[in-house]
């Protein structure tokens, strides 16, 4: 891809796969200009530096970045170990941006509010493609500075947009009005923030590994203030795919949770409640009176704390002057869209993917990392640093290697589909087993879905293997 071969390359966002990014851009003799809205490199991780992640170090460096800081006398971590989220930032994202190849090309504290094409509006056609774009960021005196790129990744992740608390993806009533009472993502219950929640009733909504993790860390706060009443609430009753694969998971530590979480519940020092849907909020005995459905029955919570581990979703705000093509009900590019769509199935198997999939309608814009996955929650750093590779090589102009794209990560041990049928119910693996050996389809359900003339169920031909969500950029 050949525009604007002077000008910098733009990627917004100095976290994993921002600096990634940044480590092939000058591998291929490009020039990176990052800007971070946080004052540091991984400011999103610092957030949940108390988490241990359930990657070891190996799915966590990345190999550009490995070979710049093995330059500079970097000693790298042990392959095996598992990294907290701090142990990220400080034994390697601030080693990889002090850099001198990357530390000059850094600009912190600069919030991106907008990008355009330059003199152009969205709706322009002429000169589009070759025109650059028009980054605009805020500095945090709200001082607003531009900067002209002849490409842009989009690495902001999704950390700073959570989910809120509402099935419908809405705020429930009185939720802004008890935010005092609310945390959103993984907040660290047992260490900085114990006394918040020692001796208090504590309820924790999500069903994914950020709220395994807090349930987990509520209990060690539980041994210590045994008044501590944990409630676990899931919006949709799905327990199997909550506790995961357990021995079955090719990440020991992943299956660990899933294995701890269900000794909780079965020792009764968890309270779950499935399915479970809060509809208001209102000032309680405690602090908060949770108004909900549990199980089709209306029913009222007094609790002092609310933990919300919803998810995430990406912030668009910035990108309207763009023109985007992006799934609506994913909100993440298109052609990736089917890959990762928790409606479509959760096998914990995505194909390798790269430029192709994530190719935007403005020449040379890219949304990479776990903001490219939009509101699914199946991302790995990993898999960012595939991406990253990928599109680099396409800017560099080596089309050859931005489509080679490998990616091979450890299976969860759970599956699931869309429309389970009977035929594929005691099977084991990914979509109902693997397929017949003479069929082209990498398993039944991808098999099923070529015979009635679609494209296929989504997991693909390759055997990537992708696992499910840890905190990340």
């Amino acid at each position: 891809m050949e525009s604007n071969t002077e000008l910098p390359v733009a990627v917004i966002g100095a976290g994993p796969v921002g600096l990634a990014a940044a480590a092939q851009l000058i591998r291929r003799g490009l020039r990176p200009l990052l800007l971070e809205a946080g004052p540091s490199a991984g400011t999103s991780l610092r957030a949940w530096s108390h988490v241990r992640v359930f990657s070891p170090w190996r799915y966590v460096v990345e190999g550009s970045a490995a070979e710049l800081l093995a330059k500079a006398g970097w000693t790298a971590p042990d392959p095996d170990a598992l990294p907290t989220g701090g142990e990220i930032v400080e034994q390697y994202l601030e080693p990889l941006a002090r850099l001198p190849e990357i530390a000059p090309n850094i600009v912190y504290n600069a919030t991106v509010t907008a990008i355009t094409r330059q003199g152009l509006d969205k709706v322009t056609n002429q000169g589009r493609d070759s025109a650059p774009y028009v980054i605009r960021f805020a500095h945090r005196d709200g001082t607003e500075q531009t900067v002209v790129a002849g490409a842009v990744l989009d690495a902001t992740g999704t950390w700073t947009q959570p989910g809120p608390l509402g099935v419908d993806g809405l705020p429930v009533a009185g939720e802004r009005k008890m935010r005092d009472r609310i945390a959103y993502g993984i907040p660290d219950v047992a260490g900085r923030e114990h006394d918040d929640y020692a001796g208090s009733t504590v309820l924790v909504v999500g069903s994914g590994h950020s709220a395994i993790n807090v349930v987990l860390a509520l209990l060690e706060v539980q041994r210590t203030a045994p008044d501590t009443k944990i409630l676990w609430a899931l919006r949709r009753n799905r327990i199997d795919r909550l506790l995961g694969g357990g021995l079955n998971d090719q990440l020991p530590a992943r299956g660990d949770l899933g294995l701890a979480a269900k000794d909780a519940i079965d020792s009764g020092r968890i309270r779950l409640l499935a399915p479970f849907s809060v509809t208001a909020l209102e000032a309680g005995p405690e602090g908060v009176q949770v108004i909900a459905s549990h199980g089709g029955a209306d029913l009222r919570l007094d609790v002092g704390r609310i933990i919300v581990t919803t998810g995430f979703r990406p912030n668009l705000d910035m990108l309207r002057e763009l023109r985007l093509d992006m799934d609506p009900a994913v909100e993440a590019p298109r052609l990736l869209a089917p890959m990762i769509d928790p409606n479509l199935h959760s096998c914990g198997t995505v194909p390798p993917h790269g430029v192709v999939e994530l190719t935007q309608p403005e020449r040379g814009f890219f949304v990479v990392g776990s903001k490219s996955y939009g509101r699914a929650p199946t991302f790995l750093m990993a898999t960012g640093y595939e991406q990253v590779r990928s599109v680099v090589a396409e800017l560099a102009g080596d089309t050859k290697a931005a489509r080679e794209v490998h990616l091979v990560l450890p299976e969860t041990g759970v599956c699931s589909t869309a429309r389970p049928s009977a035929s594929r119910a005691s099977t084991s693996g990914c979509c109902g087993g693997p397929a017949p050996v003479e069929a082209d389809a990498c398993c039944v359900a991808d098999m099923e879905a070529k015979a009635e003339g679609k494209s296929g169920c989504g997991c693909g031909t390759s055997s990537s293997k992708q696992a499910d969500l840890e905190p990340a950029e």
